[in-house]
């Protein structure tokens, strides 16, 4: 046993050396400077050929005020909502320190609990990594913080290089862009709105951020921000900080801020190049988006100039020679989306987001959801179809000449032969665009006519998970199907255009497929960062099943609804596609080199609910195969000009031809005679 005196010796050797260490640590760390903070720096984007595209950055957005110029109702809200005891507080909070210590130790991530020094302390000086030694650091210069500053000058500097969404750091620039007013004119209730903003821009800001998160919609935003702005003027009022006179006020209305304005540099289609290659950086790294906006980060993007400006006119041109919005008013509030993806590689060479964030249209077309695809959906129900047949083939692909009945109203049926019922018990049966008795068609003339009822009682018996799958593997994200009802067959499901020009770049590279991708490299400080590697390919699907629906879709373009497309006077396959009440309308093509999408819609601007395009360029209704395919046409002939049309793989014959007669019914016993029928 060591005697009382080596464990005591130990002990105080032990803390002493802890006290040094903690001395040399206090020492060592420096007090931030709010001024730093705030120099302007650019993040600079580049062409996919290593040209600028732009320089873009908060710039001026940024201006350090002092304490006087800042209302009293936004310190206290600030306090309120997230540091009552600031005033009497060391500005560490040994709590929650340990809590995150702890926490880290077991494996997780470090938590909150950060006093507003230690905000501040982080807003200025430190990086957001989430590291023991992050956090032993913060601890060291919060207590220097709260040793050498007043508490006034704390609360300024948090204030000032706090980041507030839209590029906006600092309480000066926050009031210049959500209200337009300088920081010292805000109204307690724009305050709390601020304050609200804190808690993280991107679910607090009414206007939405969609672009980095789907849940952040503006109705739900609005939400959020509605209930924590109600919040902390409540909390100011039970702290004292309002009186009851000023929390009436304050409460009347909700101070909703002004929307989104156009940034220097974000003009046509560059903000919504800047706005995917952004949101593609702070999803495959550990950058923040209030790191991002700090600028002084250079990205080099997918992005053709020559191909973004030529799918930009051949809209613009459509539009002109189609669309008349003072005259129709059926023509107002129409919407283009589209993209282009490189096959077997997936980089995104080309994007249409719309008219640009000059004309306040602040949604990436291009990257949006809510979209339906309508029949571009079913060349994924007949590749499952090939790939792992139906209920009745056994589990044996079935040929593209396999018949199905093409009749309008299809009663149509589950794999035990029961009729499929709608919630009322009544039987569901689906209708085609119009009357015609097409009989009993292949499913190649199906595709060709584009003839719903087919391809939804086919999806009934491969089995709508097994279309899933393959629209999945092919590139489809999960967050975008719809639900798995017959009508999944054709194509209630909402991916992006992105998303499905890439999953048609799976067919048109026999199978092969890459995710998208915008960024190819990211550097900051002249050192590149982690995280930007091409995508994979892989194998998604049998290369026989796509390369028969290749083949397939070829025959859309020079026998079906897409014949406009055959003016492109090259090889090329592709899908129209029309929806319910005609509300979107699209064309999904390719070459062995390019696939391109574009969806048409029209869009109410107050609740962005999608309407009706019946009368819309003084026609009945739009289909994919009008003004989507002119568009996509129109384009492909300026991005493949000078390229050599390779074709595509031949088509080996595929599957058992499926006689479709009785769909629906299972049959009898081999040993039991057909009944023959007249």
């Amino acid at each position: 046993m060591p005697s009382w005196k080596l464990v005591s010796g130990l002990f105080i050797g032990f803390v002493g050396s802890l006290v040094v260490m903690v001395g040399i640590g206090y020492a060592m760390v420096s007090i931030p400077n709010e001024n730093d903070a705030a120099k302007s720096q650019n993040n600079v984007y580049y062409w996919a050929d290593g040209t600028q595209m732009v320089a873009t950055g908060t710039g001026v957005n940024r201006q350090n005020v002092t304490i006087d110029k800042i209302p009293e109702a936004m310190q206290w809200a600030v306090i309120s909502a997230e540091n009552k005891s600031f005033y009497q507080d060391s500005g560490v909070d040994p709590m929650g320190i340990a809590r995150a210590l702890a926490n880290m130790a077991r494996g997780g991530q470090t938590q909150g609990g950060s006093t507003i020094t230690q905000q501040y302390v982080k807003n200025t000086y430190l990086s957001q990594d989430q590291t023991v030694s992050r956090k032993f650091k913060e601890m060291f210069i919060s207590i220097k913080v709260g040793t050498k500053l007043d508490k006034k000058q704390i609360l300024q500097g948090y204030l000032n290089t706090s980041y507030y969404g839209r590029g906006a750091y600092g309480i000066q620039a926050a009031a210049q862009t959500y209200y337009g007013v300088d920081a010292v004119d805000l109204k307690p209730s724009q305050c709390a709105f601020l304050a609200a903003l804190l808690k993280g821009p991107t679910y607090y800001d009414p206007a939405g951020n969609q672009d980095l998160d789907k849940s952040a919609t503006p109705q739900a935003n609005e939400k959020r921000s509605k209930e924590r702005w109600a919040w902390i003027l409540e909390e100011m009022h039970k702290d004292k900080h309002l009186t009851d006179t000023q929390y009436q006020e304050a409460t009347k209305k909700y101070p909703k801020p002004q929307g989104r304005k156009a940034t220097k540099g974000m003009t046509g289609q560059i903000s919504y190049l800047v706005d995917t290659a952004k949101k593609y950086v702070l999803n495959h790294s550990t950058i923040t988006e209030a790191q991002f906006d700090q600028g002084g980060y250079q990205i080099y993007t997918t992005f053709d100039k020559k191909s973004v400006n030529a799918l930009s006119a051949a809209v613009k041109k459509v539009q002109k020679e189609r669309l008349d919005p003072k005259r129709r008013d059926l023509d107002k509030y129409v919407q283009f989306g589209a993209a282009s993806v490189l096959p077997k590689d997936g980089a995104i060479v080309a994007l249409y987001g719309g008219e640009g964030y000059e004309n306040g249209h602040f949604t990436n077309n291009a990257d949006t959801s809510g979209v339906p695809v309508g029949s571009t959906w079913k060349p994924f129900v007949l590749a499952a179809a090939m790939e792992y047949g139906t209920y009745r083939s056994g589990g044996e692909g079935i040929s593209p000449l396999s018949k199905y009945n093409g009749n309008d109203k299809l009663k149509v049926k589950n794999q035990d032969g029961t009729y499929v019922l709608k919630k009322d018990g009544s039987v569901f049966y689906q209708r085609n665009e119009g009357p015609k008795p097409w009989g009993y068609i292949s499913l190649r003339k199906a595709m060709e006519q584009s003839v719903n009822t087919p391809f939804v009682q086919l999806g009934m018996d491969v089995g709508m998970s097994k279309v899933r799958d393959v629209a999945k593997a092919s590139g489809i994200l999960d967050s975008s199907f719809a639900t798995l009802n017959p009508s999944f067959a054709i194509g209630t499901s909402t991916p992006s255009a992105i998303r499905m020009a890439d999953a048609y770049a799976t067919f048109a590279a026999s199978g092969k497929q890459a995710d998208p991708y915008s960024v190819v490299s990211v550097k900051k400080d002249g050192q590149e960062l982690p995280g930007f590697t091409k995508p994979k390919v892989k194998q998604a699907i049998p290369e026989n099943v796509a390369n028969n629906v290749t083949d397939t879709l070829e025959n859309v373009i020079q026998n079906g609804t897409a014949t406009n497309a055959k003016s492109l006077g090259r090889t090329a396959a592709g899908k129209t596609g029309t929806t319910d009440s005609n509300k979107s309308a699209w064309f999904v093509g390719y070459t062995q080199q390019l696939s391109t999408s574009v969806a048409m819609f029209r869009e109410n601007p107050k609740d962005h609910e999608l309407l009706s395009m019946n009368g819309t360029a003084g026609v009945d209704s739009i289909h994919g195969g009008d003004i989507p395919t002119l568009v996509w046409t129109e384009y492909m002939k300026a991005a493949l000009k000078g390229k050599n049309d390779p074709g595509f793989p031949p088509a080996v014959e595929i599957g058992k031809v499926q006689d479709a007669v009785g769909v629906g019914v299972v049959p009898p016993p081999p040993s039991v005679p057909p009944v023959s029928t007249p």
